[in-house]
């Protein structure tokens, strides 16, 4: 490591971890809202429909990124199937910022919720219908599944513009 980020990392030891986990949250809320905000100049620019796509793209190389810096310093090993996923779900940028929950575990497969997502709830704050995520979400959670096994497959349950309960935005089942 150079002098520089040796510094940076010294630099950030010395708040408490408090400030530091106020940090991380503020780093996913700006990710966050980079991520929204370019997607509304795509949208603006080339329409919804190729906004989507773009996004898909963009999705399914950053999706496997994050899960394998997730692996790399959780300690994750490769083909660690369902016991590996839950745990690196804990760990994604949404993580920090929306409520979710894993259901229904059998030793062969468990069902992921997002109970609340700050997308969603900011949409229907606003009396705007939900986002249409379904498209971006069915290669987004596949491929970050994938990456820590591919063994695992990924069943959409719901996922908007799909109807909803009232209680989750959308669920993913996965299986071994």
């Amino acid at each position: 490591m150079d002098a520089y980020h040796q510094q940076r990392r010294q630099n950030l030891a010395e708040f408490s971890k408090e400030k530091l986990v106020d940090m991380l949250e503020d780093a996913a809320k700006n990710w966050l809202a980079h991520d929204g905000l370019w997607f509304l100049a795509a949208e603006s620019h080339f329409g919804m429909e190729m906004a989507i796509q773009l996004d898909r793209t963009a999705w399914e190389r950053f999706t496997v990124i994050e899960a394998k810096r997730i692996m790399e310093r959780h300690g994750i090993k490769p083909n660690s199937g369902l016991v590996g996923l839950k745990e690196a779900l804990k760990y994604r940028l949404y993580a920090h910022l929306n409520i979710q929950e894993i259901v229904e575990e059998t030793p062969e497969s468990f069902v992921f919720r997002m109970n609340d997502c700050r997308v969603q709830s900011a949409r229907k704050r606003d009396g705007r219908p939900d986002f249409p995520c379904k498209l971006v979400g069915v290669v987004e959670y596949a491929k970050f599944a994938q990456t820590i096994d591919p063994r695992i497959r990924t069943e959409c349950i719901c996922c908007p513009p799909d109807k909803h309960p009232e209680n989750y935005y959308c669920g993913w089942k996965f299986s071994l």
